[in-house]
């Protein structure tokens, strides 16, 4: 299935993580200023920085994925979400195993905090199962349903909740874009070159695998930022996306 995405230039459908400290973050996105459109700021930056760190990055001119995947009652991620778009922020998160109702309350905060910014409401994604957890690692948490289908159920409920997409494995990529349609957001983390180190992720494919299956955007930090050559790394998945294309 065609996405409201393809058009876009590969280099602006990768987004890096920027799973560190303040200093080192700031020189990888200077050196990948010009080439990357998008950062990842999660929680190990987010808590030590707060807000301004989100502003600083867009002064300069990338998109921000801010990612704290809020799971709490529908009243304080309303507020946690209004605060995130009000800071900047082109795309939050949130678990979908907090409910509609809360991604509901989600979707609410980010219109409020977008108006009061001044600028475009984030895509708001709703975290599915997380990249690094096998079937097995799902199963200790009581869930028995095969994992797919925990991935679909969950997708299914962001959808109705009205938020625009979801966060989930290159895996499962395909059968959301079939569930919801050309224009939701799909961001896959768990995504690797390929021969690269897998770190701590479970279920991955490489930046091409996950596009053919329907993401939107894919998520890539340590294989950019810990390269000796952050640049050149980019640029060859840019590359590699390329090919693929053609």
């Amino acid at each position: 299935m065609l996405t409201a995405f393809d058009s876009q230039p590969a280099a602006d459908r990768v987004i890096v993580a920027l799973d560190c400290d303040a200093w080192e973050a700031i020189a990888l996105a200077d050196k990948l200023a010009g080439k990357a459109k998008w950062l990842k700021i999660g929680m190990t930056l987010y808590y030590a920085e707060g807000p301004a760190i989100v502003k600083m990055f867009k002064r300069r001119g990338f998109n921000v994925f801010l990612d704290l995947k809020f799971h709490d009652i529908p009243h304080q991620v309303e507020g946690a979400a209004r605060s995130a778009a009000a800071s900047g922020a082109d795309m939050i998160t949130m678990h979908t195993v907090g409910g509609r109702a809360m991604m509901e309350a989600a979707q609410r905060g980010a219109e409020a905090g977008a108006a009061e910014y001044g600028g475009d409401v984030p895509a708001t994604l709703g975290i599915t199962v997380l990249t690094s957890m096998s079937p097995e690692a799902l199963a200790e948490t009581g869930v028995t349903r095969p994992l797919p289908e925990q991935v679909l159920a969950l997708a299914e409920q962001a959808k109705e909740a009205g938020i625009a997409g979801v966060v989930a494995s290159p895996q499962e990529a395909a059968k959301l874009r079939e569930l919801l349609g050309p224009e939701a957001y799909i961001v896959t983390p768990g995504v690797r070159p390929a021969g690269a180190d897998l770190g701590d992720q479970s279920r991955v494919a490489t930046p091409a695998q996950a596009f053919a299956a329907g993401a939107s955007h894919i998520v890539i930090g340590r294989p950019i930022t810990e390269a000796p050559d952050p640049e050149a790394a980019f640029d060859a998945i840019v590359e590699e996306l390329a090919r693929a294309s053609r």
